[in-house]
Order: structure tokens, then sequence, then C-alpha cells
């Protein structure tokens, strides 16, 4: 799904210094892929032009580690290193 950055500013309620920093690292990184619209749009709607962002299959294997840590933190399971490898298929 494609979001743009006031898009998650206003679902996750972050600071709008927060979410285009930390988008710029994961596109440095190659977690999301960033990409400007149609300068026609953007003038069709009088606004600025917005840069939609996607998450990229390497993003989307970070965000499946992420979750199982967060699991197991959550739950305080010992297993968590163990499900990390099998998320990655190691």
């Amino acid at each position: 799904r494609r979001c743009y950055g006031l898009d998650i500013i206003d679902r996750t309620a972050l600071l709008a210094g927060t979410v285009y920093t930390t988008l710029r690292r994961l596109e440095a990184r190659g977690l999301v892929a960033g990409q400007w619209e149609d300068a026609e749009v953007a003038q069709a709607e009088r606004r600025p032009r917005r840069r939609y962002y996607t998450l990229t299959k390497a993003g989307a294997e970070e965000l499946a580690v992420a979750r199982v840590r967060l699991a197991g933190v959550v739950s305080g399971a010992d297993e968590e290193d163990e499900a990390v490898g099998e998320v990655r298929g190691a």
C-alpha cells in the first residue's frame, strides 16, 4: 500500500521531523521505495507534490523480523532467536 508522509503522520501521531527523517533513512537502506507523484496531479488539486512510499521486499522481511522480536518482548518468550531465524529463512 502506498502512503505519503502526511498520511503516516496522521495515522501515527508522530512528529513530521521524525517521520520524514525515518522515511529518508529507510529509503537509503532500501527498505522503502519513494516516488514523487506527477506534478499535474498536485497542480490540479492545488497542493504540493506528494512523495509516496511503498515497502520493498527487503522492508517486508525486516518488518516480519521486527514483529517477531516485538512479540518476544511482549510475551517474554525464550524462542525469539529461533523465530527470527525462521522468518529470515535460516
